[in-house]
């Protein structure tokens, strides 16, 4: 039985990458240094500023100058996080059709509140979404299960009956411990050696597409 879809944010709903690698390469030009290869800073996406300047600067959080490193990067962000960010192929279609099924969907991300609310409204879609839950609003964030319990407890809904999709390792222990069905996003920002196979996610899709066909068959069996 299903009656709600949450989704992780970067590396599921949205393509953000773009506007981080923007960032990136013009932090590198202003230092004086030359571009960085974007295959080695995409599959860091999932892991937050903390995990972009490690690979984009070839540094680790305890060294001097990381600090000040991922203050700037925060402060561009908040003046350029919806530029070249878009839906993933196939999401558009996906939201369209879980509003014509009356299905609420929300998100959950690690993403703080004063990025992620900008960030929905600009791809307007704050106003169809039906929970937004930021670790800045919960006291553990994922992989702990309280920001999936919040969002369900939002919409009115069961996590039992709920399904989360996500790109990361986190998403999917965060799904599980909320007792939800969970689905691996393959298209999204994996780590580098990582494998989804031993995340024991309930299904994993290759493209956005491809979760409908499985949501339809979890309505049918109402």
């Amino acid at each position: 039985m299903l009656t709600s879809v949450l989704f992780d944010l970067d590396g599921t709903l949205l393509d953000t990458a773009g506007d981080f690698m923007e960032i990136i390469q013009a932090m590198r030009a202003d230092r004086g240094l030359a571009a960085v290869d974007p295959d080695r800073v995409r599959p860091t996406v999932s892991n937050g500023s903390v995990g972009m300047i490690c690979a984009a600067f070839d540094m680790r959080p305890d060294q001097p100058g990381f600090d000040e490193l991922r203050e700037d990067f925060l402060a561009r962000y908040d003046q350029h996080l919806a530029v070249f960010t878009r839906p993933f192929p196939g999401i558009s279609p996906l939201l369209d059709w879980l509003d014509e099924q009356q299905l609420p969907w929300g998100v959950v991300t690690n993403k703080l509140s004063r990025f992620s609310i900008p960030l929905m409204e600009a791809m307007e879609l704050a106003g169809r979404c039906r929970s937004l839950v930021c670790p800045d609003q919960v006291t553990h964030s994922k992989p702990h299960p309280e920001p999936l319990l919040k969002a369900c407890s939002d919409m009115g809904v069961e996590p039992r009956h709920s399904v989360f999709v996500g790109d990361h390792l986190r998403d999917i222990q965060a799904g599980r411990s909320a007792g939800m069905a969970t689905v691996a996003a393959l298209y999204g920002y994996l780590p580098v050696g990582d494998d989804p196979a031993t995340w024991e996610a309930t299904h994993s899709i290759n493209t956005a597409t491809d979760l409908r066909p499985w949501l339809e068959q979890r309505i049918q069996e109402k």
